[in-house]
């Protein structure tokens, strides 16, 4: 799982290195339920993510690559300055039906096989995120829009997931929990942590996540992480990164060596 587009690089799909032993999803980021200042829409989420990620470029991808879907990431931090936020609908059914609406055009337009959850900031009293969320993932699944739904918690927001998660795990196909907020920079303390989490979501789906040039574990002891996770028992069933942004600086080389992990891994 590899996030892209989300800072303003310009940032090509054909530049980032896929194996073709492995299933490797792209996540346009992020498509927002916002107007370009940030107002709210009620559910109709545009597309906001660096404009050399374009459907033509999606396509081609996809066409070149076979082993290659393509996702985009709902919400994320922030739209410019403004940080964003899950609001409660006037009418919930309304806001899903809008939503439903719009990310199935989207879903046409771009070729995108999926989506990823990543509202990160919540009112105190949230009583509708997951019913919300919920609701949308299993009527874009039933009516075939979309194959792939994954959700990316991190520790502040881990009730909300818990939450969406417990009620309607069977429509989520992976777990992109935000190990990097986690402030662990040691294999050990990083396994620590994953156990955690394992026991809060479903450690099948659960995957080990890293931020390049970013927060918490950083270089090469990322690897150490998950040749540890494998010693304690610990399937790796894949990688997030964040993200192919700040990774075309360096060549994509965690891309690289975290597919070649997971392609020699037991």
């Amino acid at each position: 799982m590899e996030y892209i587009g989300a800072t303003g690089v310009p940032v090509k799909l054909e530049a980032v290195p896929m194996e073709e032993g492995i299933d490797f999803h792209f996540i346009l980021s992020f498509a927002i339920d916002a107007d370009p200042s940030g107002n709210t829409q009620n559910g109709k989420f545009s597309p906001y993510w660096a404009d050399t990620l374009t459907p033509e470029s999606v396509a081609a991808m996809k066409k070149s690559h076979p082993n290659v879907k393509a996702l985009t990431s709902l919400s994320g931090w922030s739209l410019g300055d403004k940080v964003l936020r899950w609001y409660t609908p006037d009418d919930t059914q309304q806001w899903i039906s809008n939503a439903f609406s719009s990310l199935s055009s989207m879903a046409q337009q771009y070729h995108l096989d999926g989506i990823d959850i990543d509202y990160e900031n919540f009112p105190r009293h949230n009583s509708s995120f997951a019913y919300c969320i919920g609701e949308l993932i299993t009527l874009l699944k039933n009516q075939s829009v979309i194959s792939v739904a994954t959700i990316a918690p991190y520790h502040k927001t881990i009730a909300p997931y818990i939450e969406l998660f417990e009620n309607y795990g069977d429509v989520i196909d992976f777990v992109n929990y935000q190990f990097y907020t986690d402030k662990v920079r040691k294999p050990k303390s990083y396994v620590e942590a994953f156990k955690i989490r394992a026991g809060q979501f479903d450690k099948e789906k659960l995957l080990p996540s890293y931020e390049v040039n970013g927060r918490g574990i950083q270089g090469d002891a990322f690897f150490d992480a998950l040749s540890l996770l494998e010693e304690n028992g610990f399937g790796v069933n894949g990688v997030m990164i964040f993200s192919a942004d700040a990774s075309s600086s360096n060549d994509y080389y965690y891309e690289r060596k975290s597919q070649d992990f997971l392609l020699n891994s037991t």
